[in-house]
């Protein structure tokens, strides 16, 4: 088995030496393959033999770029969390108006979730609770993604409740997860270039939260 791993080793770093443009373009067609696999199998159903069949390969090749249908789809998933958070605190500590930051948020995530379809969402749908133990890193790392994630939108929120921009409702945490909670959700019908596009739904959700949220001096204000 050792000396399998190390020609599969060599093999992938030969594959990199070839030319690294051939080499990453090879990689995007494996995640787009993988994609189709994904959303249709899940995580727990998808294989790279699957992901093999779907590109007409040999399963052989897709080890010269990924170890594992877990390595491939944590790699992934793992770049795009970690942008989200990135413009999540960006957007949280703008000078904007808490609205408009809470409307810029939306459309971001939104944007995001049909730019990645569909890792994010089969993302949301695992129970990062229940990975293997060599997945338990990167799970915490995701885990501490989504907590910061979820502390910029409770800010927003807290933002808006402070400066009278917002009525309160109920705890800026309640508030935040049902925001959040409404953006996930739409796992279950939004479809790239079937659905509405991803700025018009996003508009709507923030139309749809804001005119629960805004207060009466700031609707007559507009």
């Amino acid at each position: 088995m050792d000396g399998q791993n190390s020609k599969i080793g060599q093999r992938r770093r030969a594959a990199k030496s070839d030319s690294r443009a051939s080499y990453n373009a090879r990689r995007q067609e494996i995640l787009q393959a993988a994609a189709s696999v994904f959303n249709r199998l899940g995580l727990k159903g998808a294989s790279l033999s699957a992901v093999a069949s779907e590109m007409g390969v040999d399963r052989a090749t897709l080890y010269y770029y990924f170890s594992s249908k877990e390595q491939l789809f944590d790699e992934i998933v793992r770049s795009v969390v970690e942008e989200n958070e990135r413009f999540a605190l960006r957007i949280a500590e703008s000078d904007i108006s808490a609205s408009d930051k809470l409307r810029e948020l939306i459309v971001a995530f939104m944007q995001s979730y049909a730019e990645n379809y569909p890792f994010l969402y089969i993302y949301i749908r695992e129970d990062l609770s229940h990975v293997s133990e060599k997945r338990s890193a990167w799970s915490e790392h995701m885990t501490s993604l989504n907590r910061s994630i979820e502390k910029s939108v409770i800010k927003i929120i807290e933002e808006g409740f402070e400066d009278g921009s917002m009525q309160y409702i109920g705890s800026a945490r309640t508030v935040a997860y049902a925001v959040l909670g409404m953006l996930n959700w739409s796992h279950r019908w939004f479809r790239p270039g079937r659905s509405e596009g991803a700025a018009q739904i996003a508009n709507t959700f923030a139309d749809f939260a804001l005119k629960g949220l805004i207060s009466a001096e700031q609707a007559f204000a507009k």
